[in-house]
């Protein structure tokens, strides 16, 4: 059974930054490719970012790309985002889930999501 547990949430002033951590269990992490996605309130979950199986290769939304960092620790069984110069609308519920595809950006490419955690960016 695989489990995926998220931490490193919390609430940061704009231009702030802020590490998610990502937890695996229960699957061969090393043979995934890892995404993050988030929800805002009364918003779809979107992408946000993913990591091929060896950290080779990795793909942004838009949205995040130069603020944010997606990195894995094989090792750990273990995925990051790092997130900086943070603003309010990356505001959201963080998730990590394993990826069906190659760095797929699309939500129904994934399965096993985590539980979130709360990000909140105050102006």
């Amino acid at each position: 059974q695989v489990q995926l547990v998220e931490s490193g949430g919390g609430l940061v002033q704009a231009g702030g930054s802020l590490r998610l951590s990502c937890a695996a269990s229960g699957l061969t992490f090393s043979s995934y490719t890892m995404g993050w996605f988030r929800q805002g309130s009364g918003k779809e979950r979107e992408f946000v970012a993913a990591i091929a199986w060896n950290g080779g290769s990795t793909n942004y939304a838009n949205s995040v790309k130069g603020r944010f960092t997606i990195s894995r620790d094989n090792g750990k069984n273990t995925v990051y985002l790092q997130m900086n110069s943070l603003k309010p609308e990356d505001t959201a519920v963080y998730y990590c889930a394993v990826a069906r595809r190659w760095l797929a950006r699309s939500s129904r490419e994934y399965d096993s999501w985590g539980q979130g955690t709360q990000v909140t960016v105050s102006s």
